[in-house]
């Protein structure tokens, strides 16, 4: 599938699930991160594993690794939820594999299914994780993506409103992807409205 397909079919099923996206874009604050979300109160609300977008969430577009401070993140994830944290990246690169592999060994990539906003990865996931799609969170920095397939799948979704961008290092990536995600927001907005 070509990346404009995949896009068209995020914009395709969102609409069906317009009014939920909305409501999850307009309840998210505006410094939303993954260093406003708190590992341990997430547990407490009966999250059992996360679903973690890689671009934009844990890193800038296109980034190998993760930020440190996103490292520091991960760690304290890592001690609350052990191995139940899931690497869900529409580009899953072998870079990544490998350095999760050396700094997170517990935590897995999925791969092998349809790209989000499929709900393929995620249904994956809670094979894997062997809980109920419920107890999951998928965090992503995408509305008509990660937070749509969370919503198609039954998964919880958290958005990330202010990701990770690196425009010193792709620009062109990073104005495109921003230009997306404005775009998602203003869809869902007018699309709530029908």
């Amino acid at each position: 599938m070509t990346h404009f397909a995949h896009i068209l079919a995020g914009f395709t099923i969102g609409f069906r699930h317009r009014r939920e996206l909305a409501r999850i874009a307009a309840e998210t604050p505006l410094d939303a991160s993954i260093l406003t979300i708190d590992p341990t109160e997430l547990k407490g609300r009966g999250v059992a594993a996360l679903a973690l977008d890689f671009d934009g969430v844990l890193a800038g577009h296109g980034s190998p690794a993760p930020l440190p401070e996103a490292v520091e993140w991960l760690q304290r994830c890592e001690t609350v939820f052990g191995g139940m944290i899931f690497i869900l990246s529409n580009k899953p690169t072998e870079g990544r594999r490998q350095w999760f592999a050396v700094h997170f060994p517990a935590m897995r990539f999925i791969s092998g299914v349809r790209k989000k906003p499929y709900p393929d990865g995620l249904i994956k996931t809670g094979v894997l994780a062997g809980i109920p799609l419920s107890a999951i969170m998928m965090v992503d920095d995408r509305l008509l993506t990660g937070c749509l397939a969370a919503l198609v799948a039954g998964v919880r979704p958290c958005y990330i409103r202010r990701p990770y961008v690196s425009f010193s290092h792709r620009p062109a990536a990073e104005l495109f992807f921003g230009l997306l995600r404005t775009g998602e927001r203003l869809f869902v907005r007018v699309a709530a409205l029908f």
